[in-house]
């Protein structure tokens, strides 16, 4: 056996501890000017959250340097244990963490609250890379799969029993890794057609189309089923004949039903798609006995499939999701304003951001943020700190910082000698894009506010230490990715 004995501290990927300990000071003053009291000048005092977040700050090096001192290997031999462990304390969180603000995802030990599902995240990463490192896994092997579904669902399921819908989001990130370790792309495409189909559905829903009685949402997801099936069998079988029939035989029937319907006799035209969908379904399971191709009737699932989940958005949202997150997605899809609501929040961030202008009205000089008019705005909405306090220019200078992040893990995952090591390094890519992407977006008002924090900058032991975790454990397989057996 030949080991390679270089230092821990030359093998380390210092280009992103660096990073990282620029993003956690200025993350700590962003703390510092949202949580700003005027005539509160001690920082460092426990009392203030600037106080305690420099306090999770020194621990949250403590951490990283302990990780970093631990024998790399031993993540991968502990892998299953830490993802046993941290799912028994989601459900232990589920019975007796209290009610805060709605859900139950908080332990309260002494004078400090952690919330297991940030610490779950690593947990699941390392149950996953250990699971797809194993010498017989296929991605393409459904028993697999169906175990990688387990695993990631799992941690989800739970955390959603806490009331913590948006923290559960984060693990659908993962399905960007399992794109990169060979998930079929018909995957990620049935997910993306599954986020269009709802919004679509959802946003034009009450919309009719021209004077006919034929609501846009419905007309519109059935017409892009349509087309999506056709074009799914051109590209998995390149085959002609099918594809010209299902399309000629819909658009022309459709055509048709809309000059009847505009100058004949009003009707719905969704009748006529309900038809067009089963007689095309139909075609399609007709064409897998027929010459005994699997992917017709993958094709016409994905069909039967569309159309039951268009019908069955609308229970969801009218029934599961609580009225708060309702009007969240209607003001982000512009169905609802509710400026002194639900779109409260966004607005208030849009001109706390908007008012910094190009170089920010310099540290502690938010008057936005010091008047307290944007609730969380040490939490979630930290971003409209950043923005009213620095500016665009400073606002640029952090997404340029987490652009570098964001590439260096790209290197480093794609560099390491080990399945585990890499899929592990595609795990924490994953969440820390989700993150970015999903928390920048609700604080200018693109994606729905969902309550996740803006790693390294939001306020809270718990996020601060979960992201420390997740990187420093990667940083460490990365120092050790050189070791010859």
């Amino acid at each position: 056996m030949v080991t390679r004995r270089d230092s821990i501290w030359k093998s380390l990927d210092w280009v992103t501890i660096t990073v990282y300990l620029i993003l956690i000071v200025f993350g700590w003053f962003s703390v510092c000017g949202a949580s700003y009291d005027y005539g509160d000048r001690d920082f460092l005092d426990f009392s203030t959250r600037a106080g305690k977040q420099f306090v999770w700050i020194i621990c949250s090096f403590g951490l990283g340097f302990v990780l970093l001192m631990l024998d790399d290997s031993l993540y991968d031999m502990l892998s299953y244990l830490i993802y046993i462990g941290l799912i028994l304390l989601l459900v232990v969180t589920i019975f007796i963490a209290p009610d805060t603000k709605g859900s139950r995802s908080w332990l309260i030990l002494g004078p400090v609250s952690l919330q297991p599902a940030e610490f779950a995240k690593f947990a699941t990463a390392l149950a996953l890379a250990k699971y797809m490192s194993a010498y017989s896994f296929t991605i393409r092997n459904w028993k697999n799969a169906c175990m990688l579904a387990f695993l990631i669902l799992l941690p989800m399921l739970l955390i959603i029993m806490q009331r913590e819908t948006g923290s559960a989001l984060v693990y659908s990130a993962f399905f960007l890794m399992l794109y990169r370790e060979g998930m079929p792309g018909g995957v990620l495409f049935v997910g993306l057609c599954a986020v269009v189909f709802f919004v679509v559905g959802i946003r034009f829903d009450a919309v009719m189309m021209a004077d006919t009685p034929t609501p846009v949402g419905e007309f519109a997801v059935l017409l892009m089923v349509l087309l999506s099936a056709a074009g799914m069998v051109w590209v998995y079988e390149k085959r002609w004949k099918p594809v010209r029939n299902m399309l000629a035989g819909s658009l022309g029937v459709l055509f048709i039903a809309y000059l009847l319907s505009e100058y004949v006799m009003h009707f719905n035209l969704v009748w006529v798609q309900w038809g067009l969908c089963a007689l095309v379904i139909g075609y399609l399971f007709f064409l897998s006995l027929g010459q005994r191709r699997l992917s017709y009737l993958l094709i016409g699932l994905f069909a039967l499939g569309s159309v039951s989940f268009l019908y069955s958005c609308d229970y969801f949202f009218n029934n599961v999701l609580e009225s708060h997150q309702q009007m969240r997605i209607k003001v982000v899809l512009g169905m609802e304003e509710d400026l002194a609501g639900a779109g409260y929040n966004v607005n208030q961030s849009k001109i706390a951001i908007g008012s910094g202008g190009l170089t920010g009205k310099g540290f502690l000089n938010g008057t936005q943020t010091k008047l307290k008019y944007v609730p969380e705005q040490d939490t979630d909405f930290i971003f409209c700190t950043v923005g009213e306090e620095e500016g665009f220019i400073g606002s640029t200078a952090v997404l340029l910082l987490f652009l570098v992040l964001i590439l260096r893990l790209i290197t480093l995952a794609e560099r390491q000698s080990t399945t585990f090591g890499r899929v592990y390094g595609y795990s924490v890519l994953s969440i820390f894009l989700f993150h970015l992407f999903i928390n920048i977006g609700m604080v200018l008002g693109l994606t729905p506010v969902i309550g996740i924090p803006l790693p390294f900058f939001s306020y809270g032991g718990s996020s601060l230490w979960g992201f420390t975790i997740l990187l420093f454990i990667f940083l460490r397989i990365d120092a050790g990715r050189n070791r010859r057996l």
